[in-house]
């Protein structure tokens, strides 16, 4: 009996016919996972604590021989790779697909593009962006000399080509007429965080001008934001970031964390430092370990997501410990984690970027002198008072009292105890007293579970996120806000409204760190208030819209039709004012 003939061409072709099916067997589950948690060895599978509901003892287990995971714990959540994205990502199934279609190097068909989801089409226009801008980098003669300075700053060509470095040509409309020719709409530019229009005329015209532009990258590695950093007129703000859109949180991304973090598992320890030169020299000179919070203090959420890779950080930064700055605040909620934390204390006037392009072995040396927390802390606080003096004895306490009651660890804070009762010359029972007094605001107190497991935020979350900022940045546009308005807003909003309109910082919101944050964007005009205003109102007011749809259908299927009529003119009332 003759063996039958086997046709591998179309075997292959049933195999890998379905791009699912491809990217299961491209991809190890293990692997994908690995990437957002730490997983622990349990015979023939894995472990760990699950990412999606607050415990103790690892309840999440991996199965490497059926490519399944499933929690064995309070949520009882299981499935394959394709379930684990979209929950832990927040997204649909047809952006799961296309993220670890990503990974796995398969290429998906073209979609109708009327079927492509509002997330994917602005993927899509941030990625041609990156190119027009990496175009204008190579061709343009100001590209070129924006390549120039680069080189000159110690960039080599082939760094550039890895972070996919552009520049943003000085063009009123350059990128959105690029864009609206290959499609795309300016209303969808603009929500990609690449527009903005004028409330005035109406017109749209480029967020990122005559700029040195550096993509942003999620943990897929797929651009959602970019960073602009002018090399010419220094007159303007040096560097300007996308807003908050539908794709880009910034308290949830680490510049540079897409390529550091198979380097941060191995060496277990993450160097967090400012800015973009910053990581990217880091990079090249092979410390692949260094992440950037692009001028941001540490948030919740990054954090939560660094520790998944280590809880052991060293800090770049400037650190002010004598005032309530967004960099102590993020260290210290860092500290009150349970993150070893350590200081690298940079020569004067100088960023890593400098000191690593001068002489990466300097880097080298400061990463191994970086000092412990705690010798920092204690080294600032005698730095500025006198120890054997009862008001600089006061001044200590002052700034250690609220640093050590933020430790988590019972017996590390009760070697800062002793430590500072030693310094103060003074009783440790007298320090535990003073201690008991402090209070620690609740913003430390949130379990990073609890951030984990958040759902995305809203389109109109992210709006009003964005008129916060706009309305610290421009107290007098409050005036535009309505008593009708107070409806829509959320708790939070209407708080930080009434504390401005008070000029008001003591209260219950986190003041100083939105503040602080009003510095990292740039307006490039006040007219984006109104704008975003406008785009709140028409959100609720299509909501409301939706709602008495629903109600009309009932009252129709009730034969309720007095109800429905009322129902009718009340929508059409809306709609009037929505043309209006």
């Amino acid at each position: 009996m003759s063996s039958p003939q086997i046709c591998y061409d179309k075997l292959v072709f049933v195999m890998f016919n379905s791009p699912i099916e491809e990217i299961k067997d491209r991809l190890d589950i293990v692997e994908v996972i690995r990437g957002y948690i730490k997983l622990q060895k349990a015979g023939a599978n894995y472990r760990a604590l699950c990412p999606f509901h607050n415990e103790k003892k690892p309840s999440f287990f991996v199965s490497p021989s059926r490519q399944i995971w499933h929690c064995f714990g309070a949520c009882s959540e299981g499935g394959d790779i394709f379930k684990f994205i979209m929950k832990i990502e927040g997204v649909e199934f047809g952006d799961a697909l296309r993220i670890l279609a990503q990974k796995a190097g398969v290429e998906l068909k073209r979609q109708d593009p009327k079927l492509k989801t509002e997330r994917q089409r602005l993927y899509e226009i941030l990625e041609l962006s990156c190119r027009f801008f990496e175009k204008q980098l190579e061709v343009s003669p100001t590209g070129g000399e924006a390549k120039e300075y680069l080189l000159k700053r110690g960039v080599k060509e082939e760094t550039i080509k890895k972070w996919r470095l552009g520049y943003a040509p000085d063009a009123w409309q350059g990128l959105s007429d690029f864009l609206v020719s290959r499609g795309y709409k300016r209303e969808e530019i603009e929500r990609a965080g690449l527009a903005l229009k004028s409330e005035k005329t109406g017109n749209y015209f480029d967020r990122f001008r005559a700029r040195i532009t550096f993509p942003i990258f999620d943990l897929s590695s797929q651009i959602i934001g970019f960073g602009g950093r002018v090399f010419k007129n220094e007159d303007t703000a040096k560097y300007i970031n996308s807003p908050n859109t539908l794709l880009y949180d910034k308290s949830r991304i680490l510049y540079g964390l897409n390529k550091a973090g198979v380097s941060i598992r191995k060496k277990d320890f993450c160097v967090l430092v400012e800015g973009y030169m910053d990581v990217i020299l880091a990079h090249q000179t092979g410390f692949e370990n260094v992440v950037a919070t692009s001028g941001t203090a540490l948030t919740q959420r990054q954090l939560s997501i660094l520790k998944r890779y280590s809880e052991n950080l060293l800090t770049a930064f400037d650190m002010d410990l004598a005032g309530d700055s967004a960099t102590k605040r993020g260290i210290d909620l860092a500290q009150s984690h349970g993150f070893n934390i350590k200081v690298i204390t940079m020569p004067e006037e100088k960023d890593p970027a400098d000191v690593i392009s001068e002489n990466p072995k300097t880097w080298q040396n400061l990463l191994q002198e970086a000092t412990t927390i705690h010798d920092f802390y204690f080294n600032n606080a005698l730095a500025q008072f006198d120890k054997d003096t009862l008001e600089g004895k006061k001044g200590i306490s002052r700034i250690l009292l609220p640093v050590i009651k933020r430790i988590p660890n019972k017996i590390e804070q009760s070697h800062w105890v002793k430590n500072l009762a030693d310094v103060l010359q003074a009783r440790e029972e007298d320090v535990l007293a003073e201690l008991s007094k402090i209070k620690v605001d609740d913003f430390s107190k949130q379990t990073f579970e609890q951030i984990i497991v958040s759902p995305p935020k809203s389109r109109k979350e992210l709006l009003e996120e964005r008129l916060i900022m706009l309305m610290i940045k421009f107290p007098e546009k409050l005036s535009l806000i309505k008593e009708e308005d107070f409806q829509i807003f959320s708790c939070r909003t209407l708080e930080i409204i009434n504390c401005l309109k008070q000029k008001k910082k003591n209260s219950q919101i986190d003041y100083f760190s939105l503040k602080a944050e009003t510095g990292q964007f740039n307006f490039e005009s006040k007219e984006e208030f109104e704008c975003y205003l406008s785009e709140i109102r028409n959100l609720m007011l299509k909501n409301k819209l939706d709602n008495i749809s629903k109600e009309i259908k009932r009252a129709e299927e009730e034969k309720d039709f007095a109800r429905a009529n009322q129902l009718f003119k009340e929508f059409h009332n809306l709609c009037r004012r929505k043309e209006a």
